[in-house]
């Protein structure tokens, strides 16, 4: 089982990244299916098929869906949400500002991730591919399972057992509205998929995230951003797809200049992203769209000859192990990245104005861009251990970061508490 999750900044080519990877695996023999996160969805244009709410079959062994967040939402949340618009009408809000606040910030992101759970579940497909929404959302979604947790332990404080022995007594002195057990069936089924899509995310035997890009230093940058906040929620990357190359075939005196500034944002994007493999996509001649584009794009991206299990497979895992970490160590956050067989007095270490770690080793250069809760803080050493630089940044009273994993404990500590067990 293999979930594959292209994200980066609007208009990069995520979406036909998707469907010409999707399109290799149906072709290599995976029941694959891709799936749509981004509310303005063009997965069906990039197929040139209309693809609806429901699995869609686009090809051999090849299925498609556009995830409708409404059905979804009141798939999973319609009868907590009508309990939470019960208590806020009680409370004298107007009933369509309750029925609004009864949504949960994130809820949009909660749907698809219910889906990709259900659809990993099943027991039907090989290979999940993902077309998610851009860098900013995909984040949100991705961050979502501690979002969720925190707002379901704050909202629903009691247990169930506590609810059902309380409930007549309550009855009797208010009109309150009191949940009832199908809400708190509701909460747990949520816990539920929470706790198994963060494992199903998190497990880099499982999900790949990879970041599409093109060579423009704005998009760069974003993407370089994204890079530290999927390393900071322990999601796996392990390559990166520049998209929209110019060949160096291109004698139009026109594209000169581009092609030198393309030249130097893609040494940028070796200098930002190094151990990771980096897949180049040319400028094609043609737009991407409709099945032959997507198939030659495959080609180009994973190879003319495809092996199931070896080259050109988009199943394999490109790059295994982390090429950046981050963690919370005694008083210290420890930014931690590999650098093997160097010699320390060869490091030399730059913070620059943009919040961005610099790492220079002779000629070579690396660009670390640090998260918000990293740049507020000073740097308090660095030093080598087992192969790896570790930067520590001296954690200040009275700030606090978010930069732990979510432990599947912590889920299963909820789901407990909440069906009274």
């Amino acid at each position: 089982m293999r979930i594959i999750l292209y994200t980066g900044k609007g208009g990069v080519g995520k979406t036909s990244m998707s469907a010409a990877t999707a399109l290799r695996c149906a072709e290599l023999g995976y029941r694959t299916v891709v799936l749509s996160t981004d509310p303005a969805h063009s997965l069906g244009d990039s197929f040139e098929m209309r693809i609806g709410s429901n699995l869609t079959e686009l090809a051999p062994n090849l299925w498609g869906q556009e995830i409708d967040l409404l059905s979804q939402m009141d798939q999973y949340w319609g009868r907590v949400q009508g309990y939470l618009n019960a208590v806020f009408s009680w409370q004298g809000m107007d009933g369509l500002v309750a029925e609004e606040t009864a949504v949960l910030p994130g809820m949009e992101e909660l749907a698809s991730l219910m889906q990709i759970t259900a659809l990993a579940d099943s027991g039907n497909y090989d290979v999940i591919v993902i077309d998610a929404a851009p860098t900013g959302s995909t984040l949100q979604l991705l961050s979502f399972p501690d979002m969720a947790r925190w707002y379901l332990e704050k909202i629903f404080p009691l247990q169930r057992k506590t609810v059902q022995i309380a409930r007549p007594i309550v009855k009797r002195f208010t009109d309150i509205p009191i949940p009832d057990d199908d809400v708190f069936d509701s909460i747990e089924e949520l816990v539920v998929y929470l706790e198994r899509m963060s494992e199903l995310l998190s497990d880099p035997t499982i999900s790949s995230m990879r970041i599409v890009l093109n060579p423009e230093k704005m998009v760069v940058k974003e993407a370089q951003r994204a890079y530290t906040y999927l390393n900071l929620y322990g999601y796996a990357v392990d390559a990166v797809v520049c998209n929209r190359v110019f060949p160096q075939a291109l004698s139009d005196h026109y594209f000169d200049t581009w092609k030198v500034a393309q030249a130097e944002n893609l040494q940028l994007v070796e200098e930002c992203f190094h151990p990771l493999p980096l897949l180049k996509v040319p400028f094609f001649e043609k737009e991407v769209a409709g099945k032959t584009m997507l198939y030659h794009m495959a080609e180009t991206v994973f190879g003319a000859n495809p092996v199931r299990g070896g080259a050109g497979d988009p199943t394999q895992r490109f790059y295994v192990g982390k090429p950046q970490d981050i963690y919370k160590k005694d008083d210290h956050y420890v930014l931690s990245i590999p650098l093997p067989l160097v010699a320390r007095d060869e490091v030399n270490l730059h913070r620059s104005v943009f919040d961005e770690l610099i790492v220079r080793i002779g000629n070579w250069k690396r660009n670390i861009s640090l998260p918000l809760g990293l740049s507020k803080l000073n740097i308090d050493g660095a030093r080598y251990e087992e192969d790896r630089l570790n930067i520590y940044f001296a954690i200040e009273k009275n700030v606090e970061i978010a930069l732990e994993e979510l432990k599947p404990s912590k889920w299963r500590a909820l789901k407990a508490r909440i069906g009274g067990k």
